[in-house]
């Protein structure tokens, strides 16, 4: 009986480091294919809206190995939609997801289904034990973010954890159940459950190109992991209206005692505006916090698809398997 790995790689003008990881990951395969009989593998690559050449080299990747698949986007949708679109389209037993500029080692591959044919789990997954070669800001935020999460939210979501992991079929399917347009992917594998095992691994510098993730753009995805898998901070706003109003009850009672004892009704204006003020911006925080819960419900209500093709090739793709 032949079993399949699908390989899921988002590329988001990846035309530098794809040339690396292709020839990087077709020896692996092929090393595993000679080890394991019955073992195959697909290659589906999927193009998030890339304006350089990928697409061109996907397209002769398509041409020169029957393996390879590829999908290319209308516009660039964000990884996100780019690992939805690969996990749906994989026709795998197990899948897997990598990204292309190789700081996702293919060479922990077998060790990550060994993990799954020799042991009962379900996913094989990835975690950095350093963040060498990072910028300290962006280090510390980070770990930051993963400690806030992880209290405040009841999914778990690893300290270092990477999209790399190989699952079985069942995983994938309950991954695909969650329909939901504002993805935060490592919020989901938490949350689906399934037995993980997780192989550290040193961190590893991208091989080309540049990253996409600017530091914004790493907050950003942040707060909408928050969004998504914890409600504390609608809780948070709760608790400092509650505080704010119990500040302002204690103020006032200070400031009749105070005019009845030393009669001074007209002085402290300029405190009283700091007040004011102060209140002002707690409830300007709290309705933002309630805006943000709201926009990603108006969102989701719209059922807009996550993703849109404009492409897909490959000689793997004319048959359904």
């Amino acid at each position: 009986m032949t079993t399949q790995i699908s390989i899921v790689v988002p590329c988001y003008n990846e035309e530098a480091a794809l040339p690396y990881f292709f020839e990087e990951i077709r020896r692996v395969a092929e090393q595993m294919e000679r080890r394991e009989d019955g073992l195959s593998f697909e290659f589906l690559f999927v193009d998030d809206g890339s304006r350089d050449g990928t697409l061109s080299l996907l397209r002769r990747y398509a041409e020169e190995d029957a393996r390879v698949r590829y999908l290319s986007f209308s516009r660039n949708f964000g990884k996100e939609a780019a690992m939805y679109a690969g996990l749906e389209r994989a026709r795998g037993d197990f899948v897997a997801v990598m990204d292309a500029d190789m700081q996702d080692p293919p060479a922990l591959l077998p060790e990550l289904y060994e993990a799954l044919c020799e042991e009962e789990y379900d996913c094989a997954a990835t975690r950095r034990v350093t963040r060498k070669g990072e910028p300290p800001i962006r280090s510390f935020f980070a770990r930051l973010f993963y400690r806030l999460i992880n209290h405040i939210s009841d999914t778990e979501i690893v300290d270092g954890a990477r999209d790399f992991r190989l699952m079985k079929r069942r995983m994938v399917d309950a991954i695909l159940s969650m329909k939901e347009v504002n993805r935060f992917s490592k919020g989901i594998f938490g949350w689906v459950g399934f037995r993980t095992k997780w192989i550290p691994f040193q961190n590893v510098k991208r091989v080309a190109g540049e990253t996409k993730w600017s530091f914004w753009k790493l907050f950003r995805y942040s707060v909408q992991g928050i969004l998504a898998f914890s409600t504390a901070p609608l809780a948070i706003a709760s608790i400092v209206g509650v505080l704010s109003c119990l500040a302002a009850f204690v103020m006032t009672i200070i400031i009749v005692a105070k005019t009845l004892l030393f009669g001074d009704p007209v002085g402290g204006w300029p405190s009283l505006v700091c007040i004011v003020l102060f209140l002002g911006g707690v409830q300007l925080f709290c309705i933002g916090i309630l805006g943000q819960y709201l926009a990603k419900t108006y969102l989701e209500t719209k059922r807009r698809p996550i993703y849109i093709l404009r492409e897909e090739g490959g000689r793997a793709g004319d048959e359904e398997s």
